[in-house]
């Protein structure tokens, strides 16, 4: 699916429209353009998604480098059921330095 295609369905998600070439001067409307969204419509829907997308950096950016949860549960069941928080400090200590690495 295109950018402009997704654009488009942000904006109307029941328009039938197919797009060539990603080329937004080449888009067929199969159902009439009904709501009659304009090219100036589907270039601020696709600067919003644009936008949208980069202020989420951060959370991908986190997802990518985040400890395991195979690491978070070993820790978190060492110090629950063994008594022992060296992997559980190790384990924060990682977490939170992503996030700090990583501000929203």
């Amino acid at each position: 699916m295109t950018d402009i295609t997704k654009a488009i369905l942000k904006i109307n998600p029941n328009a039938d429209v197919s797009v060539n070439a990603d080329d937004i001067n080449q888009i067929t409307w199969h159902d009439g353009n009904l709501d009659n969204i304009t090219k100036a419509d589907i270039e601020a829907k696709m600067a919003e998604i644009q936008t949208d997308y980069d202020n989420q950096e951060y959370a991908r950016n986190r997802a990518a480098a985040y400890p395991s949860l195979q690491e978070f549960a070993e820790a978190y069941c060492e110090k629950e059921i063994g008594g022992d928080t060296t992997k559980w400090d190790e384990y924060v200590i990682k977490y939170n330095k992503v996030r700090t690495d990583n501000p929203k």
